[in-house]
């Protein structure tokens, strides 16, 4: 059975959320209806896996909604709005696989923030609710074109460079999860990553630069600590750090920097204690992980090269 796309529905009019759940009664669709703000912000703190948020607008949904910009949680997101489309225009066709036009997402950056949660998501009016399944669609194939998280009122100048980077970690791990996901049903070809060069590593200032290199330093620690441990939640910590790492172009050779300082602090720890180094050895395997992830990061970023046609 191919993977059900898991969507949560938090509406206030009960008319409208029957709508939506009947016109989504498919099986291709797992729902969840949410009933209150407490149940809302439950299910996505214990259970980030939705692949698709349904709001309608109202003053409590948006503050909602604002929580989860604070959170740095982001999702394919189809709002419920009880005005028409602005100026009457209507809404670019949808795809039959999740694919959106190259500059949907980015041209809503360049405008004014006009968005509730994110430049990508899709709003529906109330009285086109019929069309909400390929709203669904359009609005994942946004999510995953989105290259940037445009702060509400477009106060970017006021987040600090580490924020920005851990949104763009946050936002590619959940990009890739979904991408994952819609590979296993349709063979979607994944993602390219595209990435601002102002956070890069290199171009940030000094103070902002070292206390990146803090965080990036602090990851990879909790990483080692609990490697070799039977807790499962590793392989999440190195997608985080890997992400870190790659949304600001940190090179390899700062990683093995990283590494090698953290296990001189390790072999003093141990020398003070009486006990051997050796078995700092081991972490090597931590490190080549490390790597490899990164490594294929920057691989996938590379746009592959359309095939030239045979004179």
């Amino acid at each position: 059975m191919l993977p059900q796309l898991s969507i949560g529905i938090f509406v206030r009019s009960q008319e409208l959320a029957g709508s939506a759940i009947a016109l989504l009664r498919d099986e291709r669709y797992a729902l969840t209806h949410m009933k209150s703000a407490m149940e809302f912000l439950g299910l996505l703190k214990h259970n980030y896996h939705l692949d698709c948020l349904v709001v309608e607008v109202d003053g409590d949904r948006r503050a909602l909604l604002s929580k989860l910009q604070e959170r740095s949680l982001f999702l394919p997101a189809v709002i419920f709005s009880p005005q028409p489309a602005e100026d009457g225009i209507p809404q670019p066709p949808p795809s039959d696989n999740f694919e959106a036009a190259p500059s949907t997402a980015d041209n809503s950056q360049e405008q004014s923030c006009t968005f509730f949660y994110h430049p990508a998501e899709v709003q529906l009016p109330i009285a086109r609710a019929s069309e909400i399944a390929e709203s669904i669609d359009r609005a994942i194939g946004q999510f995953l074109k989105l290259s940037t998280l445009v702060p509400v009122n477009n106060q970017s100048a006021s987040v600090d460079a580490t924020t920005q980077l851990t949104a763009q970690s946050l936002l590619s791990r959940q990009q890739r999860r979904l991408a994952e996901k819609l590979r296993e049903r349709l063979g979607y070809l994944g993602v390219y990553y595209k990435r601002n060069s102002q956070i890069f590593l290199r171009n940030l200032s000094e103070s902002d630069k070292q206390k990146f290199l803090e965080q990036l330093k602090s990851s990879y620690r909790d990483i080692v600590l609990h490697y070799f441990s039977e807790d499962s939640s590793v392989n999440n910590q190195i997608d985080e750090f890997v992400n870190l790492a790659f949304f600001a172009d940190v090179a390899v050779t700062q990683i093995v920097e990283i590494h090698m300082e953290l296990m001189e602090e390790f072999a003093k720890q141990l020398k003070l204690e009486g006990r051997s180094e050796e078995i700092l050895l081991d972490y090597r395997l931590t490190l080549i992980d490390a790597i490899a992830h990164l490594c294929e990061m920057y691989r996938r970023s590379i746009p592959k090269e359309k095939s030239q046609p045979r004179e």
